[in-house]
């Protein structure tokens, strides 16, 4: 069969003999694309057998991989039934059945016993590293079944973290790193590296574009400086507001901002010790001016009251809310601020802002490079999980996929 391959993805799917197999890439590089067609090119090369493919999170398994994993079925005319509900697909190869199990990598403790051909996980540096290490060690014992063996890691690398452990420190024969960039998939939009030029730091590009190990983790979190970054400006009757909104138990935090394009200006902040304290709060301070709530998506989920979430409360009150299905990660929404930060489009108002303004300078990363999280309600990291909900909401960058090349592989 022949399908259209970049040429790093024809690297990939050429080689069936190296054990440990990793793709490390830049945005738009194809990386789940990849990983699909692998899927069931390992399948072919293990009929009657399991496969276990994975993302860091169920909300991506649902998102990304079972939607690019059915294009890539229909793609390759392989029969198949899938089950929803345990998010397994049932491929039927050569009159027999082949077994691809999805999941998240927090939940491979659940896989005791299943023998499998091979492993595929994709976006593996989004996990936090002890977990994604200790996934691939659990399940690279999996692997006892089958004529062709292969465990295969396709990720944007985040700093030096689990695949960087795995690839180039602990380097070995039974292992291959491929490399890549965004640039080589042509496929692209023609504005798509121009907009993640836009959208992220310059020492990022070299991990986002360029598909390399850079260190992502030094020093704090932010880059906001508040003599560079500081603002005047305050709100009339007239100004459309944004409220950046993080549910806590006794403190939610807000920030309000005024927009002018691709400037953000936060311009006053305040804390309620729950969801309808937070109404009260929006409709004494801002009675006249037209707004919108850009919430933590876990206030779908969470209560205030028995019988509603925290955002049907809100919108209850009339107010519009705008919240996606699920949160970003983490680190997309630092990117998100810190680039504009480092562009000179946002600013804060240190005087009307000066929990939001104390939490952008002083949050650090913890000894696991991730940004600290502190116990109570009201704390740095809670102020800055309500500022930048509305800067990745409103300016974060879609990653994209694409394809090339023209190869046979079955």
């Amino acid at each position: 069969m022949d399908i259209k391959l970049l040429n790093h993805q024809y690297e990939v799917l050429s080689d069936t003999t190296t054990k440990i197999l990793g793709m490390v890439a830049g945005y738009g590089s194809g990386k789940t694309y990849t990983a699909c067609r692998k899927a069931i090119q390992l399948s072919y090369l293990n009929e009657g057998c399991v496969g276990i493919v994975t993302e860091p999170t169920f909300p991506m398994i649902r998102d990304i991989l079972v939607p690019e994993m059915k294009l890539a079925l229909e793609e390759w005319n392989v029969e198949y039934k899938f089950n929803a509900s345990s998010s397994i697909f049932t491929l039927t190869i050569n009159g027999k059945e082949n077994k691809l199990i999805c999941m998240s990598m927090e939940n491979v403790e659940r896989l005791v016993g299943i023998n499998a051909a091979f492993v595929i996980c994709d976006e593996f540096d989004t996990s936090k590293t002890d977990i994604a290490y200790k996934a691939f060690m659990k399940l690279l014992g999996r692997l006892r079944a089958g004529n062709v063996r292969q465990f295969v890691i396709t990720t944007t690398p985040e700093g030096f973290k689990a695949a960087y452990r795995i690839f180039v420190e602990e380097i070995g024969s039974d292992r291959r790193l491929i490399k890549a960039r965004t640039q080589d998939n042509k496929y692209l939009p023609e504005d798509f590296i121009e907009t993640l030029k836009k959208q992220y730091p310059e020492q990022l590009l070299e991990a986002y574009l360029n598909g390399e190990f850079v260190n992502l983790t030094s020093g704090t979190v932010y880059y906001f400086n508040r003599d560079k970054h500081n603002t005047d400006l305050v709100h009339t009757d007239r100004d459309y507001l944004i409220i950046g909104q993080d549910f806590n138990v006794g403190s939610c935090c807000s920030v309000v901002y005024i927009r002018d394009g691709r400037n953000m200006y936060a311009i006053d902040e305040f804390a309620s010790h729950d969801t309808f304290r937070i109404i009260d709060n929006i409709k004494r301070r801002y009675p006249h001016n037209n707004l919108e709530v850009i919430p933590d998506a876990s206030g779908n989920q969470g209560q205030t009251n028995a019988s509603k979430s925290d955002i049907q409360l809100i919108r209850d009150a009339g107010i519009k809310v705008n919240v996606p299905s699920s949160n970003p990660r983490v680190m997309d929404r630092i990117n998100t601020t810190n680039n504009h930060f480092e562009k000179m489009n946002l600013f804060i108002n240190v005087k009307k802002c000066p929990n939001f303004a104390k939490a952008m300078e002083q949050q650090a990363y913890d000894d696991k490079g991730v940004p600290e999280k502190l116990n109570g309600a009201g704390t740095i990291d809670d102020w800055t999980d309500a500022g930048t909900y509305p800067l990745h909401r409103l300016f974060g960058v879609d990653r994209g996929m694409a394809t090339s090349y023209q190869g046979s592989f079955l």
